[in-house]
């Protein structure tokens, strides 16, 4: 009995870096080795089947708990949504306003001949992923459930939410009584985040490997770089003007608990039940949470904005085209505005880079090699982009909701 108490006082962040260097050692033997194809499959199974498990989830449990949430809340009831969604836009603007500063103070090159690009299409201009955007509200609900669609979902939640006031007790307990059942089976399936993240590790070990990349090391640098200089400069000065006291301890606490795994999984998407976890351990007002996660998976982008920044002008600087400061600030506004409606999927934000790059005259098909290039430093960028992404819709919700209750 004292061994299954020691054992359940273990946090699920140690099992996880558990996983995580059992992964890279598993990797490390096994690379070259005669048995290493069987290895690797064995790996993908396993984070294949975490990832998938999560992917599948999370649908559902955004569209029971938000309509549960509506359902269950009294008219008049505040949900502080506003200035979350303010937080957001300026997070996301800010992040990419951080890519074009260390763009113009590191400057990038990119070697675009040979590079063949991704066979996928992207959005002509900001018009068009705005359109998308209005278009997803009126999807199918169950077309949108089924594709996680979540503009979709939340749209959907919310209307019929709000059509469930008007029903009986009964009703009412039954839909939060499915809630409660979806919140338990996530809590099941995040269990078992260190087997999952021990497979991602040991797929990409062996699999994937990191070639390809030395060529792009200063690339990666500015990204990364960028990326950790918003959460951990920026973001916390964001966080700070709302609790006015030391916002260290949150910020370390959402990258920890929220960015270790969306490092792995590569997917906003995916890491909504860990989010919704996270912010159920917080002490988070549920109402909010439950609106504010799904939301941030679709429109809190700030890594997504510095990698369409970061990546455009590489391509700029590479064709030798100058840019001035009223351009660069152009840059900022749509590489904002296009990663609210990058995909909550890994490579998600490489798509709208053919976008940014139209703002200077780049002809698509150079612009397509950009992408190609985003895509074969993805194995790093987007990790880190999704680990930002995912743990700033926590961050934030966190942070207007400690201003409400000691406001």
């Amino acid at each position: 009995m004292q061994e299954n108490t020691q054992r359940s006082r273990i946090g699920l962040v140690p099992q996880i870096v558990a996983g995580l260097l059992l992964g890279v050692l598993t990797g490390w033997l096994a690379n070259g080795s005669a048995w290493a194809t069987q290895v690797g499959s064995v790996g993908e199974i396993l984070g294949g089947l975490f990832v998938g498990a999560l992917k599948a989830v999370a649908p559902v449990l955004i569209f029971v708990l938000v309509m549960a949430a509506v359902s269950q809340s009294r008219h008049g009831t505040a949900t502080n949504m506003r200035p979350i969604l303010v937080l957001y836009l300026l997070g996301t603007f800010a992040a990419a306003l951080t890519a074009v500063a260390a763009s113009f103070m590191f400057p990038s090159m990119l070697v675009l001949s040979g590079v063949e690009a991704a066979e996928r299409s992207a959005p002509g201009g900001i018009g068009e992923v705005l359109r998308d955007l209005l278009m997803k509200l009126v999807s199918n609900p169950v077309q949108a459930i089924a594709d996680a669609n979540y503009i979709g979902i939340l749209a959907w939640a919310l209307v019929l939410g709000v059509a469930l006031r008007a029903a009986d007790e009964r009703t009412r307990a039954l839909v939060a009584d499915l809630a409660a059942a979806v919140s338990k089976v996530v809590r099941w399936i995040i269990r078992f985040a260190p087997v999952g993240i021990f497979g991602l590790v040991l797929t990409t070990i062996i699999v994937e490997g990191f070639r390809g990349i030395g060529t792009y090391v200063q690339l990666l640098a500015v990204l990364v770089g960028s990326m950790l200089f918003v959460a951990l400069v920026v973001n916390p000065l964001i966080v700070f003007s709302q609790i006015r006291k030391n916002p260290y301890p949150l910020v370390l606490t959402c990258l920890r608990e929220s960015g270790v795994t969306a490092f792995f999984t590569r997917s906003s998407a995916a890491n909504i039940p860990v989010n919704m976890a996270l912010a159920k351990k917080l002490g988070l007002h549920e109402d909010t949470y439950s609106v504010s996660i799904p939301l941030g998976a679709t429109v809190n982008m700030a890594g997504a904005a510095i990698t369409i920044t970061v990546l455009t002008l590489a391509a700029v600087n590479t064709l030798g085209i100058p840019v001035d400061f009223a351009t660069a600030l152009l840059l900022s506004v749509v590489a904002a505005l296009g990663a609210c409606g990058a995909s909550g999927v890994a490579g998600g934000s490489l798509l709208l880079i053919p976008m940014a790059c139209s703002l200077f005259n780049i002809d698509n098909d150079i612009a397509m090699q950009v992408v190609a290039v985003g895509f074969i430093i993805g194995v790093v960028q987007d990790s880190v982009e999704t680990a930002l992404n995912s743990s700033t819709d926590v961050l934030f919700t966190a942070a207007v909701d400690q201003t409400h209750k000691h406001g």
